[in-house]
């Protein structure tokens, strides 16, 4: 595989490790999981929208919906850079950091953004992410 098949978008918020946005094979475009954070932020600065932090790094202020709006928001800009679209994603893996809290909140919110495209969806839930977020997609979209 060529390095060019490794894609890195500008708009998107950088890994927290060494690896691309996403990759492409073929005519499919695997994405690395993608958070919340908002582009320019860095694992040192939280970054997440709705997300407040006391000098102890303790919660003190926490919004899953922005969160989730985020999430999409950076898929999209990863979709984009890549010569995909939102309307091309054929899988979507969605890992929560607390299912019963958030999964009926994500599920909602997950309904307005694929009311035409629905891609195969598996929801599950983990112990933590590298970063204080509450939510982080891995996708599967094709290319052209």
């Amino acid at each position: 595989m060529s390095d060019n098949s490794r894609i890195n978008a500008d708009k998107a918020p950088k890994p927290v490790g060494l690896y691309p946005h996403a990759r492409k094979v073929g005519n499919l475009l695997f994405l690395s999981g993608v958070g919340p954070r908002v582009a320019g932020s860095d694992a040192n600065d939280s970054g997440v929208p709705g997300l407040e932090l006391d000098h102890n790094g303790n919660f003190k202020a926490f919004d899953f919906e922005q969160q989730v709006h985020s999430v999409f928001n950076n898929v999209k800009q990863v979709l984009e850079a890549s010569g995909s679209s939102w309307d091309k994603l054929v899988d979507v893996t969605v890992f929560l950091v607390d299912m019963k809290r958030d999964f009926h909140t994500f599920n909602r919110i997950y309904a307005e953004y694929f009311k035409d495209n629905q891609p195969c969806r598996t929801t599950v839930e983990i112990s933590s992410l590298p970063t204080p977020i509450a939510i982080e997609l891995k996708c599967v979209a094709e290319i052209g």
